[in-house]
C-alpha cells in the first residue's frame, strides 16, 4: 500500500515559495507603503484572511468599482464600510464569535457584503444553496448551527419555522424594511468592529447529486498554495474585470469572488444567469475573465454564432470553468467560439483542487482535466491502495494543504496516509494529462463487464442531434444491470432510439450499449449544473414516460 505525505517539509517550503512567485506576478504582491503594510498586519490578525481581504481591497482600490449588479456600481470603499456597519449592527444584536450565519442568496452585493461582515465578526459562515427547499433549509441550518440567517426576499417563506436567535435579514429586498441588510448598514456607524478573537470558518456545501447535501467546513488557510495553484495556470492581474455567473454559495462562486476581491477586479454579479445577457457584458464591461459552470458555457454557445458576431470579445482572456466535467465536444466547442482562453479545474468540496488544464493542454486533449497543479499530488490507486500502472484506471487519490477535515455531519472522504478519495475514477496520458473515466459509485458491471457511464455520454454527445445525454445504470434480471440513456435533442433535430443504439455500437462495445433511451426536454440538474442521476435512475420509464413525471418532463 502507497502512503504519501503530501505536508514533507521540503516539498512545503517549495511550494510555498513557488506560490509566493505565482501570485507576485498577478500584480497582488508589491513594494507597499508602510502605512499600508501595517494595516495589512493589523487587518490578519483582527480578523483573519477572508475578513483582511476586503479591508485591504478597501485601502489599495479604494474608489475603484469593486462589485457591478442590478443595483448599480458599489466601490471597494463602500464595500469594506457596509461590511463594517452591518458586522457591528449584529455584534450588538447579541452575534458572538464562532456562532453560525447561514446565507442563502444569489448573486449580488448583499451577499458579499454579509459574506465580509459575518467573516469580521468571527463567525461560522454556512453558504446555503438557493435550490433549497424549506425543509432543506431547516435540517442543513439545524446540522450546521445556524444562528442568524440572510436571505434574498424570494426566499423569505422558506424561513417559517426557523430557530434563528440573531435574527432573518433580507439580502436583497424588493420592498424596504427594518429587517433588510440595508437598514442596519445606514443605522449603523461603519468603525472597525472589535477584533472577534477568532478566525472565521467556512463550510461549504456538498452538491447534494447523491442525497443530502454534506457540510464540508473549511478552517482558516494559512498556505498561498490553494491560489498558487490557481495563478501558476492562469493569467489573472489585478484590476481585471470579472463575470462571475457561477453561484457564489459553491466553492467555485465563492473563491473566484474573494480572490477577485483580493485582486482589485471589478466584479460582474447577476441574480440569474442568462445566457444572452451574459455574452453582452463580456463585451459592454470589457471582461476578461469569465467564471461559469459548464452548463452556462454550453447555453452561451447554444445562442449561435449570430448572438456573438458583432461584439467585440477582444478582452477576454479566461474563460474558467469548472463544478463539473466540461467534457470533450463542449471544449472544442467553446474554443472554436472564444478562442484559446478556457482553463478547466479538477476538485471537489472535499479535496480542494488537484489539476488544472490550460488551453495548450485543451487543445491536445480536449477531454483531459489537465496536468497536476502547483502544490498538490494525485494518486491513481487500486482497491488495495496500490499504485496502478502506467495508463491505466484507478481511483483518484488528492494530497494539498486546502482538503477538508470531515463533514460536520460526522464521516469524512476515504483517506490513505495524507491522500483523500475524490470518488472519481481515472487515468493518466503519456504526458501526464489527467482524464476523469467517471464515478467510482457509476461504474456499473453489465453481463460480467465494467462499464462507465461518462464514456458512453461522451460519445452521445458528440452526435450532431444531441444537446446533451446522461447515462445510469438500471437493474436488469438477466445482465445484473443495463444502461440507459437519457437524451435531449438539438432543436430541429429528429432521432430515434434505434439511431442512438446503433451510433453507439458503432463506436464502442456491445455491451455499452443502451438498451433504453429515453429522450427529455432537458436534464435535472442543480445550481451548480451537476445532472442529479439519482433523479434519473429513480425513474422507470413506460409508454406515457417516466413515473415522476413532475421531475422529468418527456420529449415526445
Amino acid at each position: 500500500m502507497i502512503i504519501e505525505q503530501a505536508t514533507h517539509v521540503p516539498r512545503q517550503v517549495l511550494d510555498e515559495a513557488l506560490s509566493l512567485g505565482y501570485t507576485a506576478r498577478t500584480g497582488l504582491i508589491m513594494i507597499q507603503p508602510p502605512g499600508r503594510l501595517l494595516k495589512l498586519v493589523w487587518a490578519y490578525q483582527r480578523y483573519g484572511l477572508i475578513g483582511a481581504t476586503v479591508v485591504l481591497a478597501g485601502e489599495r482600490y479604494g474608489d475603484r468599482p469593486a462589485i457591478i449588479d442590478e443595483r448599480g456600481t458599489l466601490s471597494y470603499r463602500g464595500l469594506d464600510r457596509n461590511s463594517n456597519a452591518l458586522a457591528g449592527a449584529w455584534r450588538a444584536r447579541g452575534l458572538g464569535p464562532g456562532e453560525g450565519v447561514a446565507i442563502m442568496a444569489r448573486n449580488h452585493r448583499g451577499l458579499l457584503e454579509a459574506l465580509f461582515a459575518a467573516a469580521k465578526c468571527g463567525a461560522r459562515i454556512i453558504l446555503m444553496n438557493t435550490d433549497f427547499s424549506g425543509p432543506q433549509l431547516q435540517e442543513v441550518g439545524r446540522r450546521e448551527g445556524a444562528d442568524l440567517y440572510v436571505v434574498d426576499e424570494e426566499f423569505l417563506p422558506l424561513t417559517a419555522g426557523l430557530d434563528a436567535r440573531r435574527g432573518i435579514w433580507r439580502a436583497w429586498a424588493d420592498t424596504p424594511g427594518q429587517d433588510t441588510i440595508d437598514s442596519l448598514i445606514a443605522a449603523t456607524e461603519a468603525c472597525a468592529p472589535p477584533r472577534p478573537g477568532t478566525t472565521a470558518t467556512l463550510v461549504l456545501l456538498t452538491s447534494g447529486t447523491t442525497g443530502t447535501p454534506k457540510g464540508a467546513p473549511r478552517s482558516e488557510l494559512r498556505t498561498l498554495t490553494p491560489v498558487g495553484a490557481i495563478f501558476s495556470r492562469v493569467p489573472f492581474r489585478i484590476r481585471g474585470v470579472t463575470e462571475c455567473a457561477a453561484p457564489i454559495f459553491h466553492a467555485l462562486g465563492v473563491v473566484h469572488a474573494v480572490l477577485a476581491v483580493a485582486l482589485g477586479c471589478t466584479l460582474i454579479l447577476r441574480r440569474h444567469f442568462d445566457a444572452a445577457a451574459t455574452l453582452e457584458s463580456l463585451a459592454k464591461n470589457r471582461v476578461s475573465a469569465l467564471i461559469v459552470v459548464p452548463v452556462m458555457l454550453r447555453r452561451m454557445l447554444d445562442l449561435g454564432p449570430a448572438a456573438r458576431e458583432s461584439l467585440d470579445l477582444s478582452a477576454l482572456r479566461i474563460i474558467f470553468v469548472g463544478g463539473s466535467q466540461l467534457g470533450a465536444d463542449l471544449c472544442v466547442r467553446g474554443t472554436d467560439a472564444f478562442g484559446p482562453v478556457l482553463y478547466n479545474l479538477y476538485g471537489s468540496t472535499e479535496v480542494a483542487f488537484a489539476s488544472i488544464a490550460t488551453p495548450r493542454d485543451l487543445a491536445a486533449a480536449p477531454g483531459c482535466v489537465g496536468r497536476v497543479a502547483s502544490g498538490a499530488i494525485v494518486r491513481l490507486l487500486d482497491d488495495a491502495g496500490d499504485p496502478v500502472p502506467a495508463g491505466a484506471c484507478g481511483r483518484i487519490f488528492v494530497g494539498n494543504a486546502a482538503q477538508f477535515q470531515g463533514y460536520t455531519g460526522g464521516g469524512t472522504k476515504q483517506t490513505i496516509g495524507r491522500l483523500m478519495s475524490s470518488g472519481d475514477l481515472g487515468h493518466f496520458d503519456k504526458a501526464g494529462r489527467l482524464f476523469i473515466d467517471g464515478r467510482a459509485d457509476d461504474m456499473i458491471v453489465s453481463g460480467g463487464e465494467n462499464v462507465f457511464p461518462g464514456e458512453v455520454e461522451e460519445l452521445l454527445a458528440a452526435h450532431p442531434a444531441v444537446r446533451e445525454a446522461a447515462v445510469v445504470g438500471v437493474p436488469d434480471e438477466q445482465f445484473g444491470q443495463r444502461l440507459r440513456a437519457f437524451v435531449v435533442r438539438r432543436s430541429g433535430r429528429q432521432l430515434s432510439p434505434d439511431e442512438v443504439r446503433q451510433h453507439v455500437k458503432a463506436n464502442l462495445a456491445r455491451y455499452k450499449v443502451p438498451r433504453d433511451v429515453v429522450f427529455l426536454d432537458e436534464l435535472p440538474r442543480n445550481p451548480t449544473g451537476k445532472v442529479l442521476k439519482r433523479v434519473l435512475a429513480a425513474d422507470e420509464p413506460t409508454a406515457a414516460g417516466p413515473a415522476t413525471g413532475a421531475t422529468l418532463r418527456v420529449a415526445p
